[in-house]
């Protein structure tokens, strides 16, 4: 039987968010002033070395996206800038939101350290403008940390300055993507940037920009804790620590779990979801959320990780499973996404705005006439390849990943 390893919500439940004593209490900022007091360059090697990745969905080197900020030159760099992407909008994606409800401390002291590494004096928390309760908390917490010493001037005595805003966003999935999310905290409109450059080179007002996920700022006071070698203990080889996996769909027990990563699929559905509503069958779970993959029963005992899954065919993601018995369709499912998809099209570029109108018309013909549905997945992936290679965002190229898992483990039902 699986059990829970807590970093990211070690703290969850333990303290009231509103009061910042009872974060103290637990040991809160003392790796902030012990990060603040070592240099900057040290940190960025530990984060390094404890090989944490983006828990956003793409697994990048969170020590080497530090690195690349850290040593960015520009013709006028005033300023460095740290944004916490706390957008959130992956379908069947919430645990972003739990750690901003139950621990907005815990983000706050990933930011100050990650701040500090890379010389940034500002930040940003880009939230989504419906997570109400998560943008309470987070108001109270910085207007006590700042109270405290947290935040402000001279923090623990170093010299170190840090101011930390919130701004939100008006439910656009797109601008979970980093280049438009750049965009948006503009106050342009959210369309996609062309890159290179990227953001660690020319982000925020074309200054040097670290963008990370909250999850991923919630593993870094852990790292300066309790060290390099512990961190990578847990986890697997090539992808160390937890990952919070939100479970939804034909479970008795859905919801928020975080484990070691190299957990199977099975045991998250089966020992910490309860299993299968009904006592059904499972027939399929999608990895990642609406721009993830589709995987059948042979994947249930693949260990959870980046790499591991990508040999499957199959991605990590946000850490989304959601869990379809076996009287679920797998047709239904798929118009569902490219429904999403076409309505999330920013319009920009004619290879996504043309390409996810065409997907679903597709689909409408195969739903209403007898058309033979090999043939039509057939041309859905024609179609999702061609946006693959030529569209300007990741919202282009999602398409292709749900439809190749659909025809690598799916063909014959769909």
């Amino acid at each position: 039987m699986i059990a829970e390893t807590r970093i990211a919500l070690k703290n969850a439940g333990k303290y009231k968010p509103e009061d910042i004593s009872t974060y103290i209490d637990l040991g809160g900022y003392k790796n902030a002033e012990k990060a603040l007091k070592s240099k900057p360059e040290d940190i960025i090697n530990w984060i390094d070395e404890a090989k944490l990745r983006g828990r956003g969905g793409a697994g990048f080197s969170t020590g080497q996206k530090k690195r690349f900020t850290n040593e960015a030159i520009c013709d006028k760099c005033l300023q460095k800038y740290v944004i916490c992407n706390a957008d959130e909008g992956e379908p069947g994606t919430f645990k972003d939101r739990i750690i901003m409800e139950m621990d907005p401390h815990l983000l706050i002291e990933g930011m100050l350290i990650a701040a500090y590494a890379i010389g940034a004096t500002k930040a940003y928390i880009y939230i989504r403008g419906e997570y109400t309760q998560s943008i309470s908390k987070l108001h109270i917490a910085l207007k006590q940390a700042k109270e405290k010493g947290f935040l402000g001037k001279n923090i623990f005595n170093t010299g170190f300055f840090l101011d930390i805003e919130i701004k939100l966003g008006a439910g656009s999935y797109l601008c979970g993507e980093e280049l438009t999310l750049l965009e948006s905290l503009e106050g342009k409109r959210g369309y996609p940037r062309i890159k290179p450059p990227f953001p660690a080179e020319k982000g925020l007002f074309g200054m040097p920009t670290l963008i990370n996920n909250v999850e991923t700022f919630a593993h870094i006071p852990y790292i300066i804790e309790h060290g390099v070698e512990h961190y990578r203990s847990i986890g697997t080889e090539n992808t160390p620590g937890t990952k919070i996996f939100t479970i939804s769909g034909d479970v008795k027990k859905a919801g928020y779990y975080e484990t070691s990563l190299g957990v199977t699929l099975r045991e998250l559905i089966y020992d910490l979801a309860g299993g299968i509503k009904q006592d059904k069958k499972f027939k399929a779970a999608i990895l990642g959320g609406a721009a993830g993959t589709f995987v059948d029963h042979t994947v249930l005992d693949t260990p959870m990780g980046y790499d591991l899954l990508k040999e499957r065919g199959a991605v990590l993601g946000s850490g989304a499973i959601m869990v379809l018995a076996d009287d679920r369709s797998i047709f239904e499912m798929t118009y569902s996404i490219l429904d999403f998809f076409k309505h999330e099209s920013c319009g920009k570029c004619v290879p996504c705005r043309v390409g996810t109108t065409q997907l679903l018309l597709l689909m409408n013909q195969a739903k209403h006439t007898k058309s033979d549905r090999i043939e039509l997945l057939n041309k859905l992936l024609a179609e999702a390849e061609y946006m693959d290679q030529t569209s300007l965002c990741p919202l282009g190229q999602s398409p292709i990943l749900p439809l190749k898992s659909i025809k690598q483990y799916f063909e014959s039902q769909f």
